[in-house]
């Protein structure tokens, strides 16, 4: 019995979580604080004892709450595969995993439902929705809707022993594989009576298209016809997705009915003597009495010094920020630990917290199609006073996760600082020279070279000075 929780790409749309992983993200609760693998586990806990040997497949940025009845399991203990089903509304379904349940099987509208599924729709549009019969119509005040009209959308799914080896030797067969395989999409779109083989060829959500992508999405999809497709319905429970910036920041700071249900607090495992941060969350984090964080906010894993403001609906991760700095509202800074020529090196990483970092353009040529706070590049680039030519991308990818423009700096105090003082310059329309000879890397990079031990004794570092201050208080 395994439970593997996929790490579900790079977190471009949350980068906080791209260094150490969306599975350790901390959440305001517990103290040492809990992080997200603690609550996977604590949500499954009750699972082992109803598996038969498989493979349980979850990602790390997604909480699901759910009721069902006292004397009632959630038992994964079919042939083939079983998923959880949640009712969402269907815009929701536009970005997930859409079932399209049997209609013989008529819903009797428990709170916990076994039935089973004639395909999966992979992000579909309404209308495919509509077309396919994926839309329900709202029948008992049980659901966790509002909308007359829902789809039952995907979280968590089971795959029983003997279909995970089918596909074990499938592997060995192929090789190492050299394109992306989707664990959701690839496999549960090959299931279920209605399946059929057209969705290999849609590359939509394909973040590098390899050659031989829809050659081995095909030999998938054969291998897995006629394979059942089991659908847990519970009808009262709730999804809640976190791995972007806005849902981040929505759901720790601002979501009564999440905070409620899981207990999550404004300041967690923090030393934060601050009467001016209400409506933010701040955790794993040290701030002096006279800091003010604005409502919305999210600060972790930082230090923040004499009189530092940070503005509304911002994320500050990782950072050591000095006294008497200004953050802007509606920003993102987390600073990363790297080894660059040699030596351990500090990039802080900043963008609008609306920002689109998966948007690409097919060359440098095309860069002013990107918005960096709303700009072009070019004119960012003359808020720095460097030009164009000076501008580089990595990774084969032009994009701002692969734009090279985060200076790296000697230490963490001073790489917040100089990327500070690039950010204000573009939002006040001033201009900031970074040093002399400053190097410049992008997430891509940084990722790519990130120096995860002095990450972690950071923490550690940090650890110890909130254990001994509260002691002290």
């Amino acid at each position: 019995r395994i439970v593997l929780i996929h790490a579900g790409g790079f977190s471009q749309r949350l980068p906080s979580a791209s260094a150490l992983g969306k599975i350790f993200m901390a959440l305001p609760l517990g103290e040492p604080i809990y992080q997200m693998l603690e609550l996977k586990l604590a949500m499954y806990v009750d699972f082992p004892s109803q598996m038969k040997p498989g493979i349980l497949v979850t990602c790390a940025d997604d909480i699901e709450l759910y009721s069902i009845g006292k004397e009632e399991r959630v038992r994964f203990d079919k042939p083939g595969f079983t998923a959880l089903a949640h009712p969402s509304s269907l815009s929701v379904g536009t970005t997930h995993g859409v079932f399209v349940l049997d209609p013989r099987e008529k819903c009797s509208y428990l709170e916990m439902e076994n039935t089973s599924c004639l395909c999966f729709l992979h992000k579909p549009s309404v209308s495919k929705m509509r077309g396919s019969g994926a839309v329900c119509k709202q029948q008992s005040g049980l659901f966790s809707v509002s909308d007359s009209e829902f789809v039952y959308t995907d979280s968590t799914y089971y795959v029983d022993f003997d279909t995970a080896e089918s596909l074990l030797n499938l592997l060995t067969e192929l090789g190492p594989l050299s394109c992306e395989i989707d664990a959701y999409g690839d496999f549960l779109q090959a299931l279920g009576p209605k399946a059929t083989v057209e969705y290999t060829n849609n590359t939509t959500n394909v973040t590098k298209e390899e050659s031989n992508l829809v050659e081995i999405r095909q030999k998938i999809f054969h291998l897995l016809r006629g394979t059942p497709l089991n659908v847990i319905l519970l009808n009262n429970s709730k999804f809640y997705h976190v791995g972007t910036t806005s849902e981040y920041l929505f759901h720790l700071t601002e979501d009564e009915v999440l905070r409620t249900e899981l207990g999550l607090l404004s300041s967690a495992f923090s030393v934060n003597m601050s009467e001016d941060s209400s409506g933010s969350c701040i955790m794993y984090s040290i701030l002096d009495p006279s800091c003010s964080v604005g409502a919305g906010s999210v600060v972790e894993y930082s230090r923040l010094g004499a009189g530092v403001s940070v503005g509304g609906g911002s994320i500050i991760s990782s950072c050591w920020i000095g006294p008497g700095e200004s953050v802007p509202a509606g920003v993102f800074m987390h600073s990363v630990c790297v080894n660059h020529q040699e030596q351990t090196g500090f990039v802080t990483i900043f963008f609008g917290i609306k920002d689109n970092l998966k948007h690409s353009v097919h060359a440098p040529a095309f860069m002013e199609e990107l918005r960096f706070f709303g700009f072009t590049l070019s004119k960012c680039l003359s808020f720095w006073e460097m030009d164009n030519e000076s501008l580089r991308f990595s990774g084969g990818s032009c994009s701002l996760w692969n734009v090279c423009m985060f200076p790296v700096c000697c230490d963490q105090r001073s790489s917040f600082s100089v990327s500070l003082k690039m950010l204000q310059a573009i939002l006040g329309g001033s201009t900031s020279l970074p040093p002399e000879n400053t190097k410049f890397m992008s997430m891509q990079e940084c990722l790519e070279s990130k120096n995860l031990d002095e990450m972690l004794e950071l923490r550690r570092r940090l650890r110890d000075d909130i254990t001994q201050m509260k002691l002290n208080i």
